[in-house]
């Protein structure tokens, strides 16, 4: 028997996008949602990344035939996501007052960088723009160096993606109470602000009143920081709290009396040479049995071919292996009741389900052979292998 999914019932149609509409179809697809994206055709065989429990059909949206298509989706659909800039879909007469109108139950998700008003919101931008636009990429870097953004998570996975599917949910939850759907304007300039909320409730608190990488939580503590071992490893330190820095310290070998107070900021660049002499001289497995198992809050650096292997991810199941994905992170939160179940397929090719995803939003056969015929939609299905 399934297990009970936190979606099941609900019905995407995600239109193909880069990194932040996948990703935030994705979640929806782990936790049950039924989720159809809509590619271009003219890709046949390609596959897209974050595509995990989806169905492909591939339409020609520019075409009046491709959008009434996309409009029959809609009619019936739950939920449907879009990631271009604001006017794309108005232009093809695909825009919130056509499909609301058909459908007033719809949840239409807008998922973009700028949003869909303000004077940046047509021009085009990637995860380090939004993240400098939000404030927040002004606060990471290292102290005299510029601003550097962390790989394209936080603004394009964080503020975008992951915002957009909690928007969505909230969404359909509304709707239970109203029987409406509603339009949702999630970006991921606004998100990745909002994900700064701390930066913006502590600034009054002296908590960022120094330069970049000189305060306590970007680097600038020689106690929340990373260090080089003795065989080019890194351990990562986060012993704030004095009882930890005890145990940090008692750890390292040193003499808390011949150490300035810990919450000296002016000993601060000094105490962090001293700490990185004393962390190159051992190996970071070494480094490892002196502090796991202790509240030091020491804990070595992991690379994406280590983390699967390590012991609390192999006791917890954190991460998973599909039949032809290899091995990924298990969606989370955990629901006790409800828990995700990601599919194990692989990743589907553009245009593989064309015929019955059409097929289930009720175009007859005739109707199907037609649109292959002009063109409108594509099929690829894959040949099996003898």
């Amino acid at each position: 028997m399934r297990r009970a999914v936190a979606l099941h019932g609900v019905s995407v149609v995600e239109l193909s996008g880069l990194a932040p509409g996948p990703f935030c179809g994705m979640v929806l697809a782990d936790f049950g949602a039924q989720v159809v994206r809509v590619d271009r055709p003219g890709s046949l065989g390609d596959q897209s990344a974050l595509a995990r429990g989806k169905r492909s059909l591939a339409v020609d949206l520019k075409r009046p035939q491709g959008q009434a298509v996309l409009r029959r989706l809609c009619a019936l659909a739950d939920v449907v996501l879009e990631p271009f800039r604001p006017g794309v879909m108005e232009k093809l007469q695909l825009g919130p007052e056509v499909l609301l109108r058909e459908n007033p139950k719809l949840i239409y998700a807008r998922l973009s960088g700028f949003g869909q008003s303000g004077r940046f919101s047509g021009v085009a931008g990637h995860d380090i723009n939004y993240l400098a636009l939000s404030g927040v990429l002004s606060r990471i870097g290292r102290s005299d160096e510029n601003p550097n953004a962390p790989l394209n998570l936080l603004a394009d996975f964080g503020g975008g993606g992951l915002m957009c599917a909690l928007g969505i949910v909230m969404a359909l939850f509304e709707r239970t109470c109203s029987g409406k759907g509603q339009v949702i304007d999630a970006n991921m300039v606004e998100g990745t602000a909002y994900l700064s909320s701390f930066l913006w409730s502590t600034q009054q608190t002296g908590l960022w009143e120094r330069p970049r990488g000189q305060n306590l939580l970007d680097g600038g503590a020689p106690f929340y920081t990373t260090y080089r071992t003795a065989d080019g490893g890194f351990m990562a330190v986060g012993a704030l709290e004095p009882k930890f820095y005890e145990l940090l310290v008692k750890g390292l070998g040193l003499k808390p009396d011949e150490l300035p107070n810990q919450m000296s900021i002016n000993d601060w660049p000094e105490m962090k040479k001293k700490f990185a002499d004393v962390f190159a001289k051992k190996t970071r497995a070494e480094w490892c049995q002196i502090f796991d198992g202790t509240d030091a809050c020491v804990t070595p650096v992991l690379t994406l071919e280590e983390v699967v292997h390590h012991g609390h991810h192999k006791d917890r199941g954190s991460f998973i292996t599909g039949r032809e994905q290899g091995v990924c992170p298990r969606p989370a939160p955990l629901l006790s009741n409800t828990p995700a179940v990601p599919s194990s397929k692989r990743d589907p090719f553009v245009g593989e389900h064309t015929e019955e995803i059409l097929k289930e939003f009720g175009f007859s056969q005739e109707e199907i052979i037609q649109l292959k015929s002009n063109k409108i939609v594509e099929s690829n299905k894959p040949r099996s292998k003898i």
